[in-house]
């Protein structure tokens, strides 16, 4: 299943505008993120990430009740799936 997961920016690369990257911690798991989508996006603001690319800016509120639904599903299983590969 390809779902858009909430997560907390940690860290921004804005070197290049159109490639701006940052570290996105979704509940202990950390990515490399593209940023380019939501370029208002700063250190400590929660974004929805689909396929590697923030594609929205959500409240922490927001944030953790989309969490807590996925751990009910248990579909972080699926996440922590990926950064084994």
């Amino acid at each position: 299943m390809c779902l858009a997961v909430p997560g907390k920016i940690i860290s921004i690369d804005a070197t290049d505008p159109l490639m701006r990257t940052g570290k996105v911690n979704f509940g202990g798991i950390v990515k490399e993120i593209n940023l380019a989508y939501v370029p208002e996006a700063e250190v400590g603001n929660y974004v929805i990430v689909h396929v590697g690319f923030a594609i929205s800016i959500v409240d922490e509120d927001e944030a953790n009740r989309v969490f807590e639904y996925l751990r009910e599903m248990d579909e972080l299983a699926e996440l922590e799936d990926e950064t084994s590969s």
